[in-house]
């Protein structure tokens, strides 16, 4: 916004004191994504700036280690060509981990998708009782503790069935979904259900009830109503919670470590292994692809609420 033409000296200083005030928060935040990502080129095996890399010296500079990503530990098999393409999918830890980080986000964010859309539209209605408390029962997993939530899946998903008393398995091996796919998957849903809550409202705060009704009295079925009326209103809303739903469960580590066995290792619980383990610089060329593509998505999540906002009649955004 720009500064009136009328604006007194005292309000002049202040719009120039809020611009830099901001300015210098906005740094103090991005200054560690912005040290990562020249650090991921890192040509030596160090966590600091070289001389050449100060010097802008393009010997300083190097990919090895977005290379490291694919292939550390391919280079003993001696396969080349496909038969290298082939061993490096199927071997490379890091490769494995972002198949498993892409398959559990994939079906985590339809899960709490459609979980998290049906939640919002059934509080979104004026006659749903207890709508305050249920909704901070629904949210409680993105304000307690990400450790006690964590804690608590672990302890449910190692005996599942005792919770309702039911015998699952054999007393010396029960049912359980600690170190499985769908447990993980189970979790990141429950965690990603909030943030799709909380958008989906936001789109249903100011959608027209009248629309429904209006469906109704031309002859349009429930089913009908929401696939032709409710759902074209409210997708940019419900796309933008399925998008930090997949960020939420492509980011979450806590809860990997304590429900994920060594199978459904993900980019979060790798990169924690490599920091116990063995500190490689690969790790900030993880961050710094794991940035772009948080980049990436909140662009889309801003695209989509500036075309929400402009389908629903609202202004100045």
């Amino acid at each position: 916004m720009a500064l009136p033409t009328y604006a007194d000296p005292l309000e002049r200083a202040w719009y120039y004191a809020y611009i830099v005030i901001c300015t210098l928060i906005f740094i103090f935040l991005i200054a560690p994504i912005l040290v990562i990502m020249p650090l991921s080129f890192n040509a030596e095996p160090y966590f600091t700036f070289t001389s050449k890399m100060l010097s802008f010296d393009p010997e300083g500079y190097s990919l090895r280690w977005y290379d490291e990503l694919v292939v550390k530990g391919m280079q003993s098999t001696g396969a080349t060509g496909a038969a290298w393409w082939s061993d490096m999918w199927q071997n490379s830890v890091w490769v494995k981990a972002a198949k498993n980080s892409v398959i559990i986000g994939f079906w985590a964010t339809i899960l709490s998708t459609v979980l998290g859309t049906l939640a919002a539209l059934g509080l979104s209605r004026p006659e749903m009782p207890y709508r305050r408390l249920i909704m901070a029962v629904l949210i409680s997993p993105m304000i307690v503790p990400i450790i006690i939530v964590a804690t608590g899946m672990f302890f449910f998903y190692s005996n599942p069935c005792s919770v309702i008393g039911v015998t699952c398995g054999t007393e010396e091996q029960p049912w359980r979904l600690t170190s499985t796919y769908t447990g993980v998957i189970l979790a990141h849903a429950a965690l990603g259900i909030p943030f799709v809550i909380i958008t989906v409202t936001a789109t249903l705060s100011g959608f027209d009830q009248s629309l429904i009704r209006a469906a109704a009295s031309l002859g349009a079925n429930p089913r009908t109503t929401f696939f032709k009326v409710i759902m074209p209103l409210i997708l940019p809303g419900v796309i933008s919670g399925a998008l930090f739903a997949f960020v939420t469960s492509f980011d979450e580590v806590v809860a990997v470590l304590l429900i994920a066995g060594p199978e459904q290792q993900t980019i979060p619980r790798q990169m924690w292994n490599g920091i116990r383990e063995a500190i490689s610089p690969a790790i900030l060329a993880v961050a710094t692809i794991l940035v772009v593509i948080s980049i990436a998505l909140l662009t889309t999540i801003e695209v989509l609420r500036r075309r929400s906002d402009a389908m629903r009649g609202v202004t100045g955004s």
